[in-house]
């Protein structure tokens, strides 16, 4: 049986927690709450408020607005961090294309760990560009 590797190592090896301070990524994974959602499930409704940021660990999600896949993607990608920052609605469905482990920040804790880790802010906003555009 394959030993799955740990919530530290998996976010060490995502682009947007790639290179933190050893503490600070102790801090992050501490803060994750691992969740399993069936396929076809949804990981995030649209219009609900951004009560959790959550990142992909395992599986592949598909990002949907008005019913429109827009994005799909996998491990390291992480969604939900617009509407927890900007304290809005959820502009998007996320639905579980596969089975799915993620990994939830609630959204007070994830505000804190954004001010308090230094680059974090920016490393999120430069891979939250880096994703495909809504069409």
């Amino acid at each position: 049986m394959k030993k799955q590797p740990s919530i530290d190592a998996q976010l060490a090896a995502m682009p947007l927690f790639a290179g933190l301070q050893p503490r600070d990524l102790v801090e992050v994974s501490g803060a994750i709450t691992q969740r399993k959602v069936q396929q076809g499930k949804a990981v995030i409704k649209a219009g609900h408020w951004g009560h959790e940021f959550v990142v992909v660990l395992e599986g592949e999600i598909e990002v949907r607005r008005d019913g429109e896949v827009v994005d799909v993607t996998g491990p390291g990608s992480f969604v939900g961090e617009r509407a927890v920052l900007a304290d809005v609605r959820r502009n998007a469905d996320v639905i579980a294309r596969t089975d799915v482990v993620v990994g939830a920040i609630e959204a007070g804790l994830f505000r804190s760990l954004v001010e308090e880790i230094p680059g974090l802010a920016d490393r999120l906003t430069a891979e939250a560009a880096n994703r495909k555009p809504a069409t």
